[in-house]
């Protein structure tokens, strides 16, 4: 008997803890939904006031039940509960309309990290968000507008300081490491190439803080300068320590580039200085490269044209009727391919290497166009381009029953709304200019835009930014 007493009470704890479960459900079914539902509207923050009475009222509910008070009790303070936060919701709903503005300008403070990188701003701002909430709370739609506006400017300054603070602190503590250093005394010039950069993407930011791109890349220069300066002042030190004459200066940074020429199998030959040693090497690495790329194409389409031809070669000889026809078809398509290669070869003749890069794309080509540029923000065709596309017009002859695609591109820079809208204008205009100029007929061509999404080189660059800042001409031949 003694090993069944605990059993008994613990059973009995269960069953009587159940029972309440059971009568907590019950009683608070209602007030649980109208709580949930006042929090989806985001009632705790569009009508503070409202929420909070409804909550310390359903709190004391839930605290009744536990001390097992009077059951009626507890019923009226759950209806009292659930009549405030419906009036929550309903008030927040009116604030998600009345507020809008204010309510995006926090959520683009918040999604800034604010909260984080300006922490006092962000305090400052809430307090009034809460003001503006709690006035339109209660009827002052007037004041709610005014502390609105205060808290947006606030939120504002919040985003703003926060966005420096997490593209710009890096920067400014080198610039400081720098300073400590003494390093404008041994590299000025650097050094104030990098405070140069930095204010300028301050100033683009303070202009234009939801296009980042720009900024980033300037505060990433800013940081390379400043190393850079830092590295310089150690070294001006070094050689001033080491006694060192302008000859060995000049003849030790002479050096690597000569062991670079040799790596390319080119003599470097320095009497005329070290300009036309570089010329020659970016030459070749700009060789190097575009092979590279057009062999990575070329093998990527033999590929896949074995595996096609493989693949037919077994279900021609699965067959057993036809098969001289399918044969002769194959043959014809072989044949059709090689004449694409010999007019591919063609066309690279036409163009120098600063009109247009010719690659090859499964039975496309592609005509980059490098020598074809745009002002800034401009998408008109020059009349000075008209003998690079009486080129492209000569390279279409060639393919007279192909489709032509002509493909404009931009950089990362500005948005990616307008980038998309520019490189279409860009896209059309050569299009009409070929059509209306050049006579190529117009049912053979389409212009799309791609903007910034389809980038060929590095856009931390200049070099880089000026070649995905492109019109690329799409020829797809017929193979039949």
């Amino acid at each position: 008997m003694k090993h069944w007493f605990p059993l008994a009470i613990g059973l009995l704890a269960f069953a009587n803890a159940g029972a309440q479960n059971d009568l907590r459900n019950t009683l608070f079914g209602q007030a649980d939904a109208a709580l949930e539902a006042a929090r989806a509207a985001d009632a705790e923050l569009l009508a503070p006031a409202t929420f909070a009475r409804a909550e310390e009222i359903y709190r004391t509910a839930e605290d009744d039940l536990a001390r097992g008070r009077n059951i009626e009790r507890i019923r009226s303070g759950l209806a009292e509960a659930e009549r405030l936060f419906a009036a929550a919701t309903e008030a927040a709903d009116i604030a998600t309309v009345t507020l809008a503005s204010l309510i995006k300008t926090r959520d683009d403070a918040q999604g800034a990290n604010a909260v984080t990188f300006a922490s006092e701003l962000w305090t400052e701002a809430e307090g009034a968000f809460n003001g503006a909430a709690q006035r339109l709370e209660s009827g002052d739609i007037r004041g709610a507008r005014s502390r609105g506006e205060d808290a947006e400017a606030l939120y504002r300054d919040a985003e703003l300081t926060a966005i420096k603070a997490q593209y710009l602190s890096q920067t400014r503590a080198l610039l400081a490491q720098a300073e400590q250093l003494r390093v404008q005394r041994y590299a000025p010039k650097t050094f104030a190439r990098a405070q140069e950069l930095l204010a300028e993407a301050e100033r683009e930011l303070s202009e234009n803080r939801y296009d980042t791109d720009l900024p980033r890349s300037l505060a990433q220069q800013a940081n390379y300068e400043a190393r850079h300066a830092i590295y310089l002042a150690e070294r001006v030190v070094s050689m001033r320590d080491e006694n060192l004459t302008e000859e060995d200066i000049i003849l030790a940074y002479e050096e690597p580039l000569t062991r670079i020429a040799a790596a390319a199998d080119q003599v470097a030959q320095l009497d005329a200085g070290t300009e036309p040693v570089a010329a020659g090497l970016v030459a070749f690495v700009e060789e190097l490269r575009e092979t590279a790329q057009q062999s990575q194409v070329d093998v990527e389409d033999s590929r896949l044209r074995i595996a096609e031809l493989e693949e037919e070669i077994r279900a021609l000889d699965e067959q057993l009727g036809g098969v001289s026809q399918e044969r002769v078809a194959l043959v014809q398509r072989l044949e059709a391919e090689a004449r694409i290669r010999e007019q591919f070869a063609t066309i690279e003749q036409l163009f120098a290497r600063n009109e247009a890069r010719i690659s090859r794309e499964e039975n496309g080509i592609v005509l980059r166009l490098v020598g074809l540029t745009f002002p800034s923000g401009r998408a008109n065709v020059d009349a000075a381009y008209r003998p690079l596309l009486e080129k492209v017009r000569e390279a279409t002859a060639i393919f007279p029953r192909s489709q032509i695609v002509i493909e404009g591109h931009t950089d990362s820079y500005g948005s990616d709304e307008n980038n998309m809208r520019l490189s279409q204008q860009r896209a059309e205009s050569v299009s009409t200019y070929l059509a209306g100029e050049l006579g190529i007929p117009a049912f053979r061509m389409s212009a799309v835009g791609y903007g910034e999404t389809r980038p060929i080189a590095n856009n931390e660059t200049e070099q880089g930014r000026t070649r995905n800042r492109r019109i690329d001409v799409r020829i797809e031949p017929q193979l039949d």
